[in-house]
């Protein structure tokens, strides 16, 4: 990583809960996003889908769980506090994560979906987005990726 960002110390509630291990054989997801109930809303649905979703509110926390755990996609905020998404996308790719990462902002332009794929993300919806467009996308990626993990094995 440039510079010297560190990571926040996690918080004791966090490190408890995952020092527990999930599998359950679930697509495992980690939504980093600030809007409490847009976020809510996510998870319900995803969870429905057959997802296990994590939570981070804030881009610290969100690049604490995402190199502390493994997860399958990473849905992330732009505008997010403590540290935004770009940055967030940046050094999770500059450590050698390579999850999928779908970036969501309430900005459009092209410049903007430059700027998010050019620091390695995967795909990139604008606010609002259709829930079924998101879930579509969401599921070819890590379709695409499990897809190219065993073609490599093979």
């Amino acid at each position: 990583m440039r510079g010297s960002h560190a990571l926040p110390p996690p918080r004791p509630l966090l490190q408890e809960i995952f020092k527990r291990v999930r599998d359950d054989g679930r697509v495992r997801i980690l939504l980093v996003e600030d809007e409490k109930r847009l976020v809510a809303a996510l998870k319900r649905g995803l969870e429905a889908e057959g997802y296990s979703v994590d939570v981070a509110l804030d881009g610290r926390i969100g690049l604490w769980m995402a190199t502390e755990n493994s997860y399958d996609a990473v849905v992330l905020d732009v505008l997010l506090p403590e540290m935004n998404g770009y940055e967030v996308c940046r050094h999770l790719r500059e450590s050698g994560n390579a999850a999928p990462i779908m970036m969501l902002t309430a900005k459009y332009g092209e410049l903007d979906e430059a700027e998010a794929l050019d620091m390695g993300a995967d795909d990139f919806l604008s606010k609002p987005f259709s829930y079924r467009v998101l879930v579509a996308r969401l599921s070819a990626m890590v379709h695409r990726v499990k897809s190219e993990i065993e073609a490599s094995v093979n």
